[in-house]
Formats: C-alpha cells, sequence, structure tokens
C-alpha cells in the first residue's frame, strides 16, 4: 500500500511506521455518512487488512465533529435522481453483515488494533462508528448519542451488539430508547470512551506508534483472543489461549522479541502473513 491515498473523496490514509492515520473527510458535512462515505470505509477497511507491514490504525475525522451519523438528504437527493441508489442492506458476499454493517464491522476485523479519536460528534452511525474500534480516546466536551430513536429507527451498523459489551444490557437500553446525548466525561463513566484526551487525535498516533514497536504477531493473536472472550464458554476461551500461545512460543517474532529485550535495542519484527 502506498504511504498516502484518499478513498472516493471521503477517506484519506496516510501511512508511517506501520500506523495508518485515517481521516473521514468530509469536514463542511461533520463527516456524515452519504453512500460515498459508506462505499469508502468499506473500502478502506478492506485494503488495509490485505497490508501486512500494517501494526495499528487511527481512525478521525477532520474538522471539529468524527461523524455526525447518516445524511439523510443525501439519500434523498438520491432517490429523485437517475441513478440507482446504494442498498445498505444488500448481503455481503462470504460476510455475516450487510453493506451498512461492514462499514462499522470492516473496523472491527481488521486483525490489528484501531484506535478511534473522537472530538465534536459522534451521532448515531457516528457513535457506532467509534465503537467499531478497540480503543476510543475522546474529547470530554464530545457529544456522543445513540441517535436512531429519533428518526423511529434502532441502531443497525453492529452497534447494539457493540453497546451491550461496552456498558451493560441495561445502560445500553436506556442510551438506545432515549437517544439522548452524552458528554466525553459521561461516555469515559459508563464505558463508552476508553481514556479522555484534550487532544484524542494526538494521543492516538502516540498509543498507535507504540503499539507498533511491539511483536504483530503477539498484538494480533491477543485482538483475536480479546475481542470474542465475552462471547465463548471458558472451555472455548482456553483451548484458542492454549493454541495462539502455542504459534507464538519459539517463533521467530517471539524469540525476536527477548533477544532485543536483554539486548537493550530496537526489535526487527518480521510481518506476519495474511493468514497470520
Amino acid at each position: 500500500m502506498s504511504d498516502e491515498m484518499n478513498i472516493r473523496d471521503r477517506i484519506s490514509i496516510v501511512n508511517r511506521d506501520g500506523v495508518a492515520d485515517v481521516r473521514l473527510t468530509r469536514p463542511e458535512k461533520m463527516n456524515a455518512l452519504d453512500p460515498e462515505m459508506f462505499t469508502a470505509l468499506v473500502e478502506a477497511a478492506d485494503l488495509l487488512a490485505k497490508d501486512t507491514s500494517l501494526r495499528a490504525v487511527v481512525l478521525s475525522g477532520q474538522g471539529q465533529s468524527f461523524c455526525a451519523g447518516l445524511d439523510f438528504m443525501s439519500f434523498l437527493g438520491m432517490a429523485d435522481s437517475d441513478n440507482e441508489p446504494i442498498d445498505l442492506t444488500a448481503t455481503q458476499e462470504n460476510r455475516i453483515t450487510h453493506y451498512a454493517q461492514q462499514a462499522v464491522f470492516g473496523w472491527t476485523e481488521l486483525p490489528v488494533p484501531v484506535i478511534a479519536a473522537v472530538t465534536g460528534h459522534a451521532l448515531g452511525g457516528g457513535i457506532q462508528l467509534a465503537l467499531g474500534a478497540d480503543i476510543r480516546i475522546v474529547h470530554p466536551e464530545a457529544k456522543m448519542s445513540v441517535l436512531e430513536i429519533r428518526w423511529g429507527i434502532i441502531p443497525d451498523m453492529t452497534g447494539t451488539q457493540i453497546l451491550v459489551d461496552l456498558v451493560g444490557v441495561d445502560v445500553a437500553k436506556e442510551l438506545t430508547f432515549t437517544g439522548r446525548s452524552v458528554s466525553g466525561i459521561e461516555a469515559q463513566q459508563l464505558g463508552l470512551a476508553t481514556k479522555l484526551s484534550d487532544d484524542p487525535l494526538e494521543d492516538a498516533l502516540a498509543l498507535a506508534s507504540e503499539i507498533s514497536t511491539k511483536s504483530p504477531h503477539a498484538i494480533r493473536a491477543g485482538k483475536r483472543l480479546l475481542s470474542t472472550a465475552a462471547r465463548l464458554d471458558r472451555a472455548a476461551s482456553f483451548e484458542r489461549e492454549r493454541a495462539e500461545i502455542a504459534r507464538l512460543l519459539g517463533s521467530p517474532n517471539q524469540s525476536e522479541a527477548v533477544s532485543a529485550y536483554f539486548e537493550k535495542r530496537p526489535p526487527n519484527f518480521a510481518d506476519p502473513d495474511l493468514d497470520d
């Protein structure tokens, strides 16, 4: 993958030293989700999934807001045009998601850590996109809302599953039933935000850079295990843990981590294969 690229004039990707700085580039619309943004999100995640040099991803929005949710006017405009509208409910081939779900789940299933840097607004589809990340660094004054109830609908971009994992079923219901806005401070108290920062992007990039210095095989194994831990019974979880550690022990990158530590030098890790 090249060091810099632009996807459909909606997403920019800059890759430096294994860290992909991914930004939604529709600041004049608070990075709202129009058809091109949905497509760009799916395509960007698919592209990054093929990059074996990738170590971590930072996901943010240009301008004042992370993502203000669905751009209803853009879809109404498509309905009035001669162009065939995008079908967000179309099932994805060989995937467990439809198109709108994959715009979020693509980031969840990336094999490397994804860190969302949230400023301004993360509303509706925007908060679901942030929830698709592994870690959320949020500005204290950010506004986050499971907003779909305002439009008479429910979260339908995988947000219901992730929301329950983070805040528990009762809080998830309260947020979904009311659509109320929470600040970054309350988001951290509830479990929606991993940590608060006055400069979420800077801190997210710093954390991604730190992660990039660790063994990529161990990082990927850790993400696989922790991402499914809440959904498996103990026996299955322990079995998967045994399998992952067996693959790591004595592997080249594991040996390199030990050698680098004792030799007091930066490690030189090999890139994983696509199936690692």
